[in-house]
C-alpha cells in the first residue's frame, strides 16, 4: 500500500514508519519544509496549505502531527497551540482530501483518551460520552475536524491513545532517570487509574485499523489491563530493581505542573479497547511487568 504519515519523526510516527516499511509498504512523510525527496509531501503549516495533487493515489493516511501536550507548563498560549495544531491541521488535511479525484480508502487520525475526562468512576469504552476538561474539548474538536474527509466517503478512524510507554519518549522516558536513581514513587494518592499501552502494540493497532474496514470512528488504543498509579510505580521499580519510596503529593504535582497535573498526572480513567478486541486484534504486550522488561531489556 501507499501510506502517508504526518508526524513521522515523532515517537509513534517513527516507529510506525519503520514497522510499515518492514511489511513492504511504500511510506510517505508529510513534512513542513520543502524537500526534493520523492517520499516527502510538503505541508505549508504557516499558510495551512497542502498541494492537493500530491495526495492523489494514496491508499491510507495516518495523521499524527500535533503540538506536545507535556513539553511546557500550560498557559493560555500553550493551550491555544495545542488546540490549533490538532484542529486546524486536521481540518487543512481533510479539506485537501475532499478535493481529490482519487482519495485514500482510510484516514487514521490521532486522538486521546482525554476525550473521556479526568475523573471517571466506571470503566469506559468507545460508546461513552465526552467528559469535561481542556483535553476532552480538544479531542472532540480534533475528531470533528475530519468532517470533510467523512463527507468525501473516506473511512475515518480516531485512534484514542492512552499513555504510550516507550523508553524513547513520552512519559516513561521522563520517569526513567528518577526511578533508576531510586527516587521514584506514586503521584498523589496513587489510586488513580492509568490506561497505558506499549508502543509495540500502538503501531500494530494502527496497522490493524488500516486493514480492518469495520473500524470506523473512535478506537481506543489502550492495553486491556489498566493499572493504578501505585501499581505502575511498583511495577516500574520492580522492572528496574529499584525501590519506589519517594511519592509526589498531589499539591506538589499541582505546584510543579499547574493545570497539566490535574489532566495528566492526577486524572483517573479506566478505558477499555472494545473496538479493537471485537475486531480480532490481539495485544502482545498487555502485561505491564513483561512489557516494561521487554522495553528496558537493552
Amino acid at each position: 500500500m501507499k501510506i502517508l504519515i504526518s508526524g513521522s519523526s515523532g515517537l509513534v510516527g517513527a516507529a510506525l514508519k519503520s514497522y510499515l516499511l518492514g511489511k513492504g509498504h511504500q511510506v510517505y512523510s508529510l513534512v513542513r519544509r520543502p524537500s526534493e525527496n520523492s517520499m516527502h509531501i510538503y505541508w505549508n503549516s504557516t499558510k495551512q496549505q497542502i498541494e492537493d495533487n500530491s495526495l492523489e493515489g494514496l491508499d491510507a493516511i495516518v495523521h499524527l502531527a500535533g503540538e506536545s501536550i507535556a513539553n511546557n507548563r500550560w498557559n493560555d498560549s500553550v493551550k491555544q497551540k495545542i488546540r490549533d495544531s490538532r484542529v486546524d491541521g486536521t481540518k487543512t488535511l481533510c479539506d485537501a482530501l475532499a478535493n481529490l479525484k482519487c482519495p485514500p480508502q482510510v484516514l487514521v487520525t490521532a486522538s486521546a483518551i482525554g476525550f473521556y475526562g479526568t475523573q471517571v468512576e466506571t470503566p469506559v469504552d468507545e460508546d461513552a460520552p465526552k467528559g469535561n476538561g481542556f483535553l476532552a474539548d480538544v479531542c472532540a474538536e480534533w475528531e470533528a475536524a475530519t468532517k470533510a474527509a467523512k463527507d468525501k466517503g473516506i473511512r475515518v478512524a480516531h485512534s484514542r491513545f492512552g499513555v504510550i510507554l516507550s523508553p524513547k519518549g513520552g512519559a516513561l522516558k521522563k520517569m526513567l532517570l528518577p526511578f533508576q536513581m531510586g527516587l521514584g514513587g506514586k503521584i498523589g494518592s496513587g489510586k488513580q487509574i492509568m490506561s497505558w499501552v506499549a508502543l509495540h502494540d500502538v503501531v500494530r493497532a494502527i496497522d490493524h485499523i488500516i486493514q480492518t474496514k469495520s473500524l470506523v470512528g473512535p478506537v481506543n488504543v489502550v492495553s486491556p489491563r489498566s493499572v493504578t498509579n501505585k501499581e505502575f510505580t511498583k511495577t516500574l521499580g520492580k522492572a528496574l530493581s529499584r525501590p519506589t519510596l519517594f511519592p509526589m503529593p498531589a499539591f506538589a504535582a499541582k505546584l510543579a505542573f499547574g493545570e497539566m497535573a490535574d489532566e495528566l498526572l492526577l486524572s483517573s480513567v479506566d478505558v477499555k479497547p472494545k473496538a479493537l478486541l471485537e475486531s480480532g486484534f490481539t495485544f502482545e504486550k498487555s502485561d505491564l511487568l513483561a512489557a516494561l522488561k521487554y522495553m528496558l531489556r537493552d
